[in-house]
């Protein structure tokens, strides 16, 4: 055999199992077809640029097969960054941030600003239309104080109600039967009825937003595998009773226990499903919504 037979049929054996890959892809994109999947974007995907880049494919990509995507994104590690640069002490209480009336400027000013307009030209420079919105455009989210917060967290805040007719004329086509081209990228912050702006965790923002559509998904990106047991061994699959049994018994906790909470909103709510994946694997949007690999754990209703 020379060594032209042998890379032909190399070649060959790559090209079967790029088909493979879009075979297998192809029951997923008929069954996602016209669904909407709300993505909470943050952790180490929002940093490395490599992940950036492939998150911005992944996004861009749903959006051609007909899939339509909201991206919901966070900017903590951004915002503290700033801060320190303004000479202004970073406080956290109980994992929330301190807000008050000058930190929240800069929260709008870093959300709004350098981290919403990034994601909305990443997804611009790989094809894609994203248009950048916080939850104050449009009245898509009505704002109040955190629950658990006392008088010295100032602009912490939850979310009180989610009107969704922007992102429904965004999704909307310029006729019927057509696809709407936008893709909304809303950064987490909001107003309450007297116009008093809010920082809200952008997990909560995502599920509440994911509800308010029923969309079909509502993927969380994590710098962990997914969620696990108390072996530290990965659950692929989880029923609401289950995940409630884990975060009574401690195994849900720390960082992970928010984002479990805001993914049973969701699933409580009218979400088929909700996921919680490892931002760190290339692709990981992909692969948790067009294969059937999958990269964390799904947890159904």
């Amino acid at each position: 055999m020379t060594d032209f037979t042998v890379v032909l049929i190399l070649n060959m054996n790559d090209l079967s199992s790029r088909a493979q890959t879009l075979i297998e892809a192809l029951p997923y994109i008929r069954a996602f077809h016209g669904q909407t999947v709300v993505i909470k974007y943050g952790g180490a995907a929002m940093v490395d640029q490599t992940l950036k880049m492939q998150f911005a494919e992944d996004v861009v990509l749903m959006k051609y097969v007909g899939i339509n995507p909201i991206v919901v994104h966070g900017g903590g590690p951004q915002i503290s960054g700033m801060m320190k640069r303004l000479g202004k002490e970073v406080k956290f209480i109980g994992g929330v941030r301190v807000t008050d009336a000058e930190t929240m400027e800069i929260v709008e000013m870093v959300l709004g600003g350098a981290v919403n307009k990034e994601i909305v030209n990443l997804i611009n420079q790989h094809g894609g239309r994203g248009v950048g919105l916080s939850g104050k455009d449009g009245g898509l989210i009505r704002a109040k104080p955190f629950k658990g917060a006392d008088k010295g967290m100032g602009h912490v805040g939850d979310v009180a109600e989610v009107d969704p007719q922007i992102l429904k004329t965004l999704q909307e086509g310029e006729h019927e039967g057509k696809q709407g081209r936008f893709i909304p990228v809303i950064s987490p912050v909001g107003a309450d009825e007297k116009g008093k702006s809010y920082n809200i965790n952008a997990d909560v923002v995502a599920a509440h937003i994911a509800a308010s559509i029923f969309a079909e998904k509502l993927l969380i990106l994590t710098d962990v595998p997914g969620i696990l047991d108390k072996k530290g061994e990965l659950v692929p699959t989880l029923s609401r009773k289950e995940v409630t049994r884990m975060i009574k018994n401690g195994v849900i906790r720390g960082g992970m226990l928010p984002k479990t909470e805001a993914a049973l909103f969701a699933v409580d709510h009218g979400v088929r499903k909700a996921h919680v994946i490892d931002g760190r694997v290339p692709h990981a949007l992909l692969l948790e919504v067009l294969t059937n690999q999958g990269v964390g754990t799904q947890i159904v209703s």
